[in-house]
């Protein structure tokens, strides 16, 4: 199967690594295969850099650079330009907001007469943050946007809120749900990659189904689930579409 695809798309969170212990099997993979085909890194995490995603996949022997990660950042940015949007409050921590602001310099980030509220996975989450954005939101010609819905992120020692959980309090306290929700399974977070390759030179691999078979499900590409992260065979039983592979790691294939 390997030889046949010439752009892997990975997951990392639960993929490539789970906290901050490699996936061994996945990433001898990956080394042994990078000269023979182009490996891609695409995270809905928001609470780290490309820069960090860079240093921690260089840690583990993956001689990725930036141009090899894929994060919401790019469509949202798309967006934000597209709308003529220069002010916006962020609910994010300081990982992101450096991100966002080297991905955007135009883009002042404020809660004064902000024209969008950006929630991403924010680590460093106040009340007050809350407080600002639910006021913000009472004002209906004020956008709503969210990087990503993941509902937790994988940990070793078990699920942690994420921007999906974050949501459900929103819709709560202010009424309010996002018109645009730009990670995993939008098919525009793999933009700069669809006009790159054919859909069959492509394969998705993650391990979650809700985000990573649907979005290889939305954009018309192969999907290999690996079980080293959030979803199990069982999970599979209720799945009207199954993985084209399923592996423990990648190393599997």
């Amino acid at each position: 199967m390997p030889h046949r695809k010439k752009c892997f798309v990975l997951d990392l969170d639960g993929t490539v690594y789970l906290g901050n212990i490699p996936i061994e099997g996945t990433v001898r993979f990956i080394r042994k295969r990078w000269n023979e085909a182009d490996f891609y890194f695409l995270s809905n995490n928001t609470s780290k850099s490309p820069r960090t995603y860079v240093a921690r996949l260089q840690g583990m022997g993956i001689p990725a650079g930036p141009e090899h990660i894929l994060t919401p950042t790019t469509p949202l940015v798309e967006y934000l330009r597209g709308r003529k949007i220069t002010r916006a409050y962020l609910v994010g921590n300081a990982d992101y907001t450096a991100a966002l602001s080297q991905a955007m310099p135009e883009l002042l980030l404020t809660h004064e007469n902000a024209q969008a509220v950006i929630l991403a996975y924010d680590t460093e989450l106040t009340y007050e943050k809350l407080c600002v954005s639910a006021r913000l939101l009472q004002d209906g010609n004020v956008a709503f946007v969210a990087t990503h819905p993941d509902l937790v992120c994988p940990d070793p020692k078990g699920p942690l809120p994420d921007v999906g959980s974050f949501l459900a309090l929103y819709e709560k306290a202010t009424g309010r749900t996002p018109e645009h929700v730009f990670g995993k399974p939008n098919p525009r977070v793999l933009g700069p990659l669809l006009g790159r390759y054919a859909r069959e030179e492509m394969v998705m691999v993650g391990d979650r189904l809700s985000t990573d078979k649907k979005l290889a499900e939305n954009a018309g590409l192969d999907f290999v689930l690996v079980l080293s992260g959030e979803a199990t065979r069982e999970d599979l039983l209720r799945e009207e579409r199954q993985p084209w592979r399923v592996v423990e790691h990648l190393g599997e294939l």
